[in-house]
């Protein structure tokens, strides 16, 4: 019988939670200390986090120079695929604020996805996303957030911000005229939608499963800079 093995946990920096990386049969796990939430994503059902970098980067595989930032690693899965959709001249920039993600996809958790940080179109940046974003003028054609299980603060509260009218207004002033803002969600949420037509995006929503074509759906925000 399978059964959870933990095999490291990682703090989530200015919180008193950590986030443990659970090895359960030929799978990882990853979920917050103390089962606060449940499971935040594993490695047998990524579909949702697949399509998060393939809906914005299918439009870029010839553009020359594409650049694009990827808020939260995870398990490597939206990452690596926007590597798979990019062109060989792309810098796909990923922020991930909890140094233990990045050693865990350094190892065996990376085999996974591919080990997309090995690729040289990859830089990674140990911050927090809203940092690059606040530091950025014009200078993504995609930004892709999955740092939370929807528009909302869970693993760290701070993280509220990005969702928030200051921090959308932010994303489009990251990106280049015409870039895309997608954004993950466990959940449809119209107040959020509303938020980002608000914030001067035209965005609709994609409704994408977890795993395979049936079971649970997730939904994920596209939103282009108007």
């Amino acid at each position: 019988m399978k059964r959870f093995i933990l095999l490291d946990t990682a703090p989530i920096p200015d919180t008193p939670d950590a986030l443990c990386l659970f090895e359960y049969g030929e799978d990882f796990v990853i979920k917050i200390q103390g089962g606060k939430g449940g499971q935040l994503m594993n490695t047998r059902t990524h579909g949702s986090e697949d399509a998060l970098a393939a809906i914005p980067c299918r439009s870029l595989t010839s553009k020359p120079g594409a650049r694009v930032l990827i808020g939260g690693l995870g398990m490597g899965f939206t990452l690596a695929s926007a590597l798979q959709h990019l062109g060989p001249d792309a810098e796909a920039i990923v922020a991930e604020l909890v140094p233990g993600v990045i050693e865990w996809n350094k190892g065996a958790l990376g085999a996974k996805s591919g080990h997309p940080l090995n690729d040289p179109r990859t830089r990674v940046a140990n911050q927090d996303v809203a940092e690059l974003l606040k530091a950025e003028t014009s200078g993504f054609d995609a930004i892709m957030l999955d740092v939370d299980n929807g528009p909302e603060g869970l693993t760290q509260k701070s993280n509220s911000w990005l969702y928030s009218p200051g921090g959308l207004e932010a994303c489009a002033r990251a990106l280049r005229p015409k870039g895309t803002l997608a954004v993950w969600s466990a959940s449809a949420d119209r107040a959020f939608s509303q938020r980002l037509a608000k914030a001067g995006f035209k965005a609709r929503e994609e409704q994408v499963y977890a795993h395979g074509n049936s079971g649970t759906r997730h939904t994920i925000w596209i939103a282009q800079r108007k």
